[in-house]
C-alpha cells in the first residue's frame, strides 16, 4: 500500500468518525423564547416551596370574629414559557377542629365573606376573599422562566360569628405547579 493510499484511507476512517450522529436535545424550532436566560436544549425544571403553616390571628369586629395572614408559595423554573399555579383543598373544603366545622366561602369572586366561612385570595387583601374546594383552582399563570424563583403570597380570610365553637381549625391544601412547556 503506497502513502498515498494510506492517508486517503485515514482521511476516509476521519470523515466517517467526524459524521457520526451526536445525541442533541433542543427545542422544535419555534417553541422557545429567543433570548431567555437559561441553557439551550436541557430539560426543564420545576420545583416549588411552601412557606410554612399559616397560623390566623383573630380578633372582635362588633360580634364577629375576623383574621387573616398570608403564605408564600415559591416557584422555580427553567420553563421558557412559564408555569401554571393551583391549588385546592385536600378532601373537605371545611376548615375542622374536632366535630366543629368553618365551610368555604361560596365567592366566585372576590367578595366579603359571610359569617363563619374562609376563603383565600392572592391580591394581598384582608377583606376579600374567594372560596376554595377541592377542585383545582388557577393561583397563577405565570409567563417566562423564573430560575432564581417566583413568589405567589397566597391571603387567607376567617369570618366566624359568636356561636362558632372555640378551637384550632384546620384544612389542608395541596399547591401544584405545572409548565407550560410542550
Amino acid at each position: 500500500m503506497t502513502t498515498k493510499q494510506k492517508l486517503l484511507g485515514l482521511l476516509v476512517l476521519l470523515l466517517g468518525v467526524l459524521s457520526l450522529p451526536m445525541p442533541v436535545a433542543a427545542s422544535p424550532f419555534g417553541w422557545g423564547v429567543f433570548g431567555a436566560d437559561v441553557p439551550f436544549g436541557s430539560a426543564t425544571s420545576l420545583s416549588i416551596a411552601l412557606g410554612g403553616d399559616v397560623s390566623i390571628p383573630m380578633s372582635v369586629n362588633g360580634s364577629n370574629f375576623e383574621g387573616s395572614a398570608s403564605n408564600t408559595v415559591t416557584v422555580t423554573t427553567t420553563d421558557v414559557v412559564g408555569y401554571y399555579l393551583y391549588a385546592h383543598t385536600t378532601g373537605s373544603s371545611d376548615m375542622t377542629s374536632g366535630s366543629a366545622s368553618i365551610p368555604a366561602s361560596a365567592n366566585g369572586s372576590a367578595a366579603a365573606l359571610s359569617v363563619d366561612t374562609w376563603g383565600y385570595n392572592t391580591t394581598g387583601s384582608a377583606t376579600n376573599f374567594l372560596g376554595l374546594g377541592p377542585t383545582s383552582s388557577l393561583l397563577k399563570d405565570a409567563a417566562g422562566p423564573y430560575k432564581n424563583g417566583d413568589i405567589t403570597t397566597v391571603t387567607y380570610g376567617v369570618k366566624a360569628g359568636p356561636t362558632q365553637a372555640a378551637g384550632n381549625y384546620t384544612i389542608p391544601i395541596t399547591y401544584t405547579a405545572v409548565a407550560k412547556g410542550q
